[in-house]
């Protein structure tokens, strides 16, 4: 694999066929062996190897503008473009994103991490480009799930009209995370498995080959009634009926008919639909029969296919084990999720109450607001990350309406190696100021599933329950004493120091005071389960320390910290008041210990703060 060392789209161009189906093999086993340590994507990077040797092969990147809808299938495009060298620094601190980033590489056109953007997007860039007077191509690939989101449709009902040099190609391998759902999924299902026109086409080039010395270029010149009875059989294409230039479908592992695709779409002055059929997770047989388990992963074992570490215990299955005892019972409780079932434990829910939507999360929070409108109890299961796409409808038809809608908020705090765009650090500040908006943030398991019985049976408004990614904390038999809202533990902080946090840096502040109390001092923790609204009887305890610090897993401007001093301050609190957060930035990829320390969150920098001041006096 040294060649993929140093390989460039120059390179790619003088490779024969041959040559570079040995590569796409080779490109494979990179991205397996790196994701098996790394972890990341791994199934859906698998499935575009052949699909981004042929976009480099017919276009000339970074002139052309080449953009990954989502991002995170991007790997073999990184390869391709010259850091295969540095690819086993994928995902780690200050090594290569797992998702494009255009500081990495100019053949990044732009930074990406959600999903339905990039055409939105591509228009744009191509619009510009025809504004300059470049004669450049924009090039976005799509996946079936992804175009079925709301915005990818406004771009393409935008972007069908104009002229400028587009080209959508749609990366259909009937998958988004779970297996895609909905009236479009079922339309491109119809499209990939109609034969009528293969069958005809393949049996025109076989006649076609059968007429000696001519027969090349009598099939050359063939193509274009081919093109007319392609249009005639597909004449109610909906891509077509909207404006588009449709080619395909096409096989997406092979390499020449999708450069020949390309090259065409290439001379076409106006935006083009190039519909290619894909197999998620190709080439690694564990990927291909589970591509929903082999979406996003940890560290795993290549020959056995099984991941090192058990999800069985994590929030998520957590939460959605719990959902569902609670929906046997009650009837009128349901889920909803945005194409995330199995990844936000909801798979155990009665099948005719949980509702998959697809990528589209706006659609999710109203439906089931209006769910809750006509007397069901919804709960509606959204990554913290993609939560802020739907903040509108949470504040229009949830908060403003006073539906009973319970938002799930999985992964919310740090993810990691994901990075920027995947951060759950923002929901806190988003949901806070909503009027109506009633928040959990639980430590332990016990507490998430207490929260989530609260937020169904003990609220009549809009409620949100948030948890973290990863092992669901066991709960200490000794460990608290519990007030409405919130747990108190007793460290040695003998009414002088405090730590006052909330959900799973609960755990760090307890570890923090075990420092402490080790050198001799110590410190009580505080932990806010309901942050809001916050119990007023958490200030009034705070109020009679003499230094508090409040430690959030969250970005410190618009965060819970904000509020709390204010209730100090109310009462007359004259202590020293220090803060541990999140800063006016993104918090770049890098393991969990390690971003932790840079934030100044870890237990060691917790303890720190207070030994510091110890020291001084």
């Amino acid at each position: 694999m040294s060649r993929l060392t140093n390989l460039t789209p120059a390179k790619i161009k003088k490779m024969n066929m041959k040559q570079l189906e040995k590569l796409a093999g080779e490109m494979r086993e990179l991205i397996i062996q790196t994701v098996s340590e790394n972890g990341g994507h791994l199934a859906s990077n698998l499935g575009v190897v052949e699909l981004a040797i042929a976009l480099h092969r017919a276009f000339d990147s970074p002139r052309d503008k080449i953009l990954w809808d989502v991002g995170h299938q991007c790997y073999a495009h990184k390869i391709i473009t010259g850091r295969g060298g540095d690819f086993a620094s994928l995902r780690k601190k200050d090594g290569l994103s797992g998702f494009p980033k255009p500081e990495e590489s100019e053949h990044d056109a732009f930074t990406a991490g959600h999903s339905s953007s990039s055409i939105s997007i591509a228009h744009g860039i191509a619009t510009a480009q025809r504004l300059s007077g470049s004669e450049n191509c924009t090039v976005c690939v799509v996946g079936d799930g992804a175009i079925a989101g709301g915005m990818a449709f406004e771009a393409i009902n935008d972007c069908a009209r104009c002229d400028e040099r587009l080209i959508i190609v749609l990366n259909d391998n009937e998958m988004s995370i779970d297996r895609s759902v909905g009236a479009l999924s079922r339309y491109l299902t119809g499209i990939r498995n109609g034969t009528a026109y293969f069958k005809f086409k393949d049996a025109v080039a076989r006649t076609m080959e059968r007429i000696p010395v001519v027969g090349g270029e009598i099939k050359k010149v063939s193509s274009d009634v081919k093109d007319r009875l392609r249009d005639m059989l597909l004449s109610d294409n909906f891509f077509q009926k909207m404006g588009l230039v449709y080619l395909g479908p096409a096989d997406g592992h092979n390499i020449g008919r999708m450069t020949e695709l390309f090259l065409r779409a290439k001379q076409l002055n106006r935006p083009v639909l190039i519909h290619v059929n894909t197999v998620k997770g190709k080439g690694y047989s564990f990927a291909e029969n589970s591509p929903d388990t082999f979406h996003g992963l940890g560290q795993f074992n290549i020959a056995t296919g099984t991941c090192e570490r058990n999800s069985q215990d994590s929030y998520s299955v957590l939460m959605g084990t719990e959902l569902a005892s609670i929906a046997k019972k009650d009837k009128t409780v349901c889920a909803v999720s945005a194409a995330m079932v199995a990844a936000t434990g909801l798979a155990n829910m009665p099948k005719e109450r949980l509702f998959d939507v697809g990528i589209a999360e706006e659609h999710a929070v109203s439906f089931s607001a209006g769910l809750a409108a006509a007397g069901m109890k919804p709960v509606c299961a959204l990554y913290s990350t993609f939560l802020q796409r739907a903040y509108d409808q949470i504040n229009q038809d949830v908060c403003l309406a006073g539906e009973h809608v319970v938002l799930c908020i999985d992964r919310a705090g740090i993810v990691g190696e994901d990075g920027e765009t995947h951060q759950g650090l923002f929901d806190v500040g988003i949901l806070t100021p909503l009027p109506n908006m009633v928040i959990y943030s639980p430590f332990d398991g016990e507490e998430l599933k207490d929260c989530l019985r609260k937020a169904v049976y003990s609220h009549s408004g809009p409620v949100a329950v948030r948890y973290p990614r990863g092992a669901a904390v066991r709960r200490e038999e000794d460990r608290r004493s519990a007030g409405d809202g919130y747990a108190f533990y007793r460290r040695g902080g003998s009414g002088k120091r405090l730590m006052v946090t909330y959900g799973r840096e609960t755990g760090r502040c307890l570890k923090a005071a075990e420092i402490l109390t080790g050198r001799g001092s110590g410190a009580d923790v505080l932990s806010i389960i309901r942050i809001k609204p916050i119990p007023e009887e958490t200030a009034d305890i705070a109020a009679r320390y003499g230094e508090v610090l409040f430690a959030e897993e969250g970005m410190e401007r618009g965060g819970i910290c904000e509020e709390f001093l204010a209730m100090l301050v109310k009462r007359g609190f004259k202590g020293n008041y220090m803060v541990a957060a999140v800063g006016d930035r993104f918090v770049k990829q890098a393991t969990m210990c390690e971003t932790l320390e840079q934030l100044g969150l870890d237990e060691m920098s917790l303890a720190g703060k207070f030994s510091e001041k110890t020291n001084e006096t």
